[in-house]
């Protein structure tokens, strides 16, 4: 019974746009004839001349779709044709734009300069987030042990994540700065099991707007593109869609302080004349983590205003510089992390609509331990049982500070930088941890550090941040 939905998604994938033949007609790209005649203009302009396999390779298309288009731009005598080989095929004729024909590149490029592949429709992009849905996931314990089997964190923790990720709903991860949240979060992508296909650009009410990122999109080591599958009956091979960028890992796309508002619509840069997608565009079909949550220069209530309506019906809405507003799917796991408690940041509405909301606690001494152990080992240290013994009882225990999971490790590579210094063999004591514990607290600073930390896991009535 449990196969049925997988079923389904296994066939809405298999009939997704991104697996069909490639377009051999004008009419099967979907795509207006004179917005390609455009953009022949626009790669002949900045290329120079160009073979015609050349062409066809540059804009993802075959050679039996682009020669109608260099047809029209030779009888309108817009480009000019010369033979360069001896085989006696379209393949030997080079394209270039007469005078006539860079002036009316130029007037495109003033408008709108993209001159990459041709782009997919709006429609089959809808249709290709449909078929590869984030929610389609199915996320076991295994899963997880598999993906943090390097991590030391509280399993009642992990369990949670991976529940909320088979909800494919918001979770929202709390705890005290150092807690590990920002690193736990970014982990999910190692839930995210699957490879997805992502269009080299979108055509939007006549605009083209880039959405493949090489950055964000990474290509999974061993998938590369199919070119070809076989044909019903076994017959000749079909070439696919070559607009479409295959085997990419789904994305995960991480922002932090830095995000605002206007960072999450589409822009148009004016300089460039070229689009830029906002980043939980692109990461359609993985995970969008918001970190430092509070932390914006806009307030945290006008962020999360911001995800009401994608959060609750799947689709977001943007604008294109003409003001024509379109809708897009918005299939991520929405994952905020912040310092601060839920209620703090948002009202009960907001609340309501985060499924889970995900406390990341102190390591307990054993965990701290294990992490202290490892920090030692990453830089070539012995792990000494007394100096840690001493660590928790004179400075842990006597200061109140709790077993944060950044403390390990960034108390040890100041023992390594010490023992650089002085240029001794770098060794784990009660003198070298002293000497790293006051740089890092400043030293009688400590206490007003843990008073603060104190303050933020105090649950009683405060007020939101600015």
């Amino acid at each position: 019974m449990h196969a049925e939905p997988d079923l389904m998604a296994a066939n809405a994938e298999r009939d997704a746009p991104a697996n069909a033949r490639a377009p051999r007609s004008i009419e099967e790209t979907g795509l207006p004839f004179l917005f390609l005649t455009e953009l022949v203009a626009k790669v002949l302009f900045q290329r120079g001349q160009v073979r015609l396999p050349e062409l066809a390779s540059h804009l993802k298309l075959s050679i039996s779709a682009i020669t109608p288009l260099v047809a029209f731009l030779k009888t309108e005598k817009l480009v000019e044709v010369t033979r360069s080989g001896h085989s006696g095929t379209d393949a030997d004729l080079t394209y270039n734009l007469t005078e006539a024909g860079a002036q009316r590149a130029v007037a495109c490029l003033n408008r709108n300069a993209y001159a990459g592949p041709a782009p997919v429709t709006l429609a089959a992009y809808v249709a290709q987030v449909a078929a590869q849905s984030v929610r389609h996931l199915h996320v076991t314990r295994a899963h997880v042990r598999a993906g943090f089997h390097d991590v030391v964190a509280n399993q009642a923790v992990l369990d949670q994540m991976g529940a909320a990720m088979n909800s494919g709903r918001a979770m929202f991860i709390y705890g005290l700065a150092g807690s590990g949240k920002t690193f736990l979060a970014e982990r999910l992508c190692s839930l995210l099991h699957g490879v997805i296909a992502v269009p080299h650009a979108i055509m939007i009410d006549g605009e083209v707007v880039p959405f493949y990122d090489p950055v964000q999109h990474r290509v999974a080591a061993g998938a590369a593109e199919r070119a070809a599958e076989p044909a019903e009956g076994g017959e000749l091979l079909r070439q696919l869609d070559a607009r479409w960028v295959r085997g990419v890992q789904r994305p995960a796309a991480l922002t932090g302080g830095e995000l605002t508002l206007e960072m999450l619509d589409l822009r148009f840069d004016p300089n460039t004349r070229l689009y830029q997608a906002p980043p939980h565009l692109k990461a359609n079909n993985g995970i969008f983590i918001i970190d430092d949550l509070g932390r914006q220069r806009c307030s945290p209530l006008e962020l999360m205003n911001r995800w009401i309506v994608p959060m609750d019906r799947g689709v977001d809405y943007l604008s294109l510089h003409t003001g024509h507003i379109f809708q897009v799917p918005f299939d991520v796991v929405v994952v905020f992390s912040s310092n601060f408690l839920p209620e703090r940041l948002s009202d009960g509405a907001f609340l309501r609509r985060l499924a889970y909301k995900i406390e990341v606690p102190p390591q307990t001494q054993a965990e701290y331990e294990l992490l202290f152990r490892q920090a030692c080992t990453q830089y070539g240290m012995a792990f000494d049982a007394d100096a840690f013994a001493y660590l928790l009882s004179e400075h842990h225990a006597k200061e109140d500070t709790p077993l944060l999971a950044c403390y390990p490790r960034d108390l040890i590579r100041q023992v390594r930088d010490l023992a650089r210094y002085e240029g001794t063999p770098a060794r784990v004591d009660r003198r070298a941890l002293d000497w790293a514990w006051n740089n890092y607290f400043a030293g009688a600073g400590a206490r007003r550090v843990n008073e603060q930390q104190k303050k933020e896991r105090d649950r009683r009535d405060q007020s939101p941040p600015a």
